[in-house]
């Protein structure tokens, strides 16, 4: 089975290449916020489809805001839902997702068993990951993610739009973070890149011949 990860941004995309070797994983840079990982994935996916060489696993992967104590700075998250967290309407009761105003879908759910055995590989903790398109800077907006998805670990960017595009080509999708900063006040000071990085390394080096090793059952 070949394997298609999608990362954000270069830096990123090295990290995970590092950690294994071998022609069955392609890393991707697909490019930042929901809409261009979407477009860089499907087209990922279409390309491959076409010349006879298709993807059987989609995994979004990179660095993270961790929603404290629950995801402290360089630990791994890995999704067992992976969520759209702003998509959908402000209104004078609060936020309505999309799904509430009668359009698609604000949730993609990663396989359970590949979900486990990712989480036994690498010590990583499962949880919810938000997509969002604005990162959240204020103890107020994390605080308002939280008591809607009390589950959630981190927040990120890209995840979502993966998982669309991977949905749209009927392949299941993971999506694995390593924290580098908490989720709240944005304070640059507090940012750890390179030991988020380290970490992301570190995880895809116990999780590849999990990813290579997984077999897809249909329900």
């Amino acid at each position: 089975m070949r394997i298609l990860v999608a990362t954000a941004v270069p830096v990123e995309r090295d990290a995970v290449a590092r950690a294994f070797t071998g022609d069955r994983l392609t890393v991707l840079a697909a490019g930042v916020g929901p809409a261009l990982a979407a477009a860089a994935t499907a087209t990922a996916l279409t390309t491959a489809a076409l010349q006879g060489a298709p993807y059987g696993l989609v995994v979004s992967a990179g660095i993270a805001g961790g929603f404290l104590p629950h995801a402290p700075v360089g630990s791994l998250v890995v999704a067992d839902e992976i969520t759209a967290a702003d998509l959908g309407a402000e209104t004078a009761d609060g936020f309505v997702p999309v799904t509430e105003l009668g359009f698609g879908t604000v949730t993609h759910r990663p396989p359970e068993d590949l979900v486990r055995a990712a989480v036994a590989a690498t010590g990583a903790r499962a949880g919810a990951v938000l997509t969002v398109s604005t990162v959240t800077g204020t103890a107020a907006r994390a605080a308002a993610l939280r008591e809607r998805h009390p589950t959630a670990l981190a927040e990120a960017m890209e995840g979502f739009g993966v998982a669309e595009a991977a949905g749209a080509h009927g392949l299941p999708v993971l999506e694995v973070r390593a924290v580098s900063n908490p989720v709240g006040p944005r304070d640059r000071a507090a940012w750890r890149i390179g030991d988020a990085l380290a970490a992301l390394t570190e995880g895809f080096g116990k999780l590849t011949p999990v990813l290579e090793s997984w077999t897809h059952h249909d329900d």
